[in-house]
C-alpha cells in the first residue's frame, strides 16, 4: 500500500528567554510633616538585586551543548545500524556519493535535537558507522534551529523500499516499481530544504555542510 511521506516540520525556537517576577510593594502612607527617609543604602551590585527581586534569566542553549545532547541521544547508533533499524528508521536513499546511506525515521516531527529526521550512515563491506544527522524542512526556517545552520536541498522524489529514488515534481508521475530495481514503491516528498549535522564523522567542510569529502573512499560501499 502507498504511503505519502509528509514532511511538516515547524523550526523549534531554541532562543527562549523566560522573566519570572515575583515580589510585592508594600508600605504606609506617610504622615504630614514626618522626617525624611534616610539616604537610600546602594546595596549590593544590579545582577544581585534582580536576582533578590526574583529575576531571572535563562539563557539560549549554546551550540555545544545541544551538539552534547544529540551525541548522547545517538550514541547508541554509532556504529549500529540495527539499533536505528529497531528504533523505526528506514532506508529511503542507497549511498550517495560524499554523503552517505540515509535512513529515515517516519514518526519524528518538528526538530528536536535529540531525535533526527534521518540518520546518515557510512558503509564499509558490513561495517556501518553513523556520519551525520539530518533534518528536512518544506521551507527555509525562520530562525535558525542550530546557531549558525546552513541549509541545503533535496529536490521532490519518489522513493522506493530498497532505497532508490527518481526525482518527480508530483506523486502522479512515481512508478509503482523503482525503474532501477523493481522494488515497491514506498512514498513521495515535495521540495526539501535539508539540514546536515556531520556529529559523528569530522567534516572539513564544516559541521553544515551537504557533503564531506572525507566519506570518499565509501563512495562505493
Amino acid at each position: 500500500m502507498r504511503r505519502i511521506l509528509t514532511v511538516a516540520v515547524v523550526a523549534a525556537l531554541l532562543t527562549t528567554t523566560a522573566w519570572v517576577v515575583h515580589g510585592a510593594a508594600a508600605g504606609s502612607a506617610r504622615t504630614a510633616g514626618a522626617s525624611p527617609p534616610a539616604a537610600a543604602n546602594p546595596g549590593p551590585p544590579t545582577d544581585e538585586r534582580a536576582l533578590e527581586r526574583g529575576v531571572r534569566t535563562i539563557k539560549p542553549a549554546s551550540l555545544a551543548t545541544q551538539l552534547a545532547r544529540a551525541r548522547l541521544a545517538t550514541g547508541k547508533y554509532a556504529t549500529s545500524l540495527r539499533a536505528a533499524k529497531a528504533d523505526g528508521y528506514q532506508i529511503i536513499t542507497q549511498m550517495i556519493p560524499d554523503m552517505g546511506w540515509h535512513f529515515l525515521n517516519p514518526a519524528i516531527a518538528g526538530f528536536d535535537v535529540t531525535k533526527p529526521h534521518i540518520l546518515v550512515y557510512e558503509r564499509h563491506g558490513r561495517s556501518w558507522q553513523l556520519g551525520a544527522l539530518e533534518w528536512v524542512f518544506t521551507e527555509t526556517p525562520a530562525s535558525p534551529p542550530l546557531p549558525g545552520a546552513t541549509y541545503g536541498s533535496f529536490a521532490a522524489a519518489c522513493h522506493y523500499t530498497d532505497g532508490t529514488f527518481v526525482f518527480a515534481r508530483v506523486q502522479e508521475l512515481c512508478a509503482k516499481r523503482s525503474p532501477q530495481t523493481g522494488a515497491r514503491f514506498n512514498f513521495w516528498h515535495p521540495d526539501l530544504v535539508t539540514l546536515h549535522v556531520w556529529l559523528w564523522y569530522h567534516n572539513p567542510d564544516g559541521l553544515y555542510s551537504g557533503t564531506n569529502p572525507l566519506v570518499r573512499p565509501f563512495n562505493r560501499g
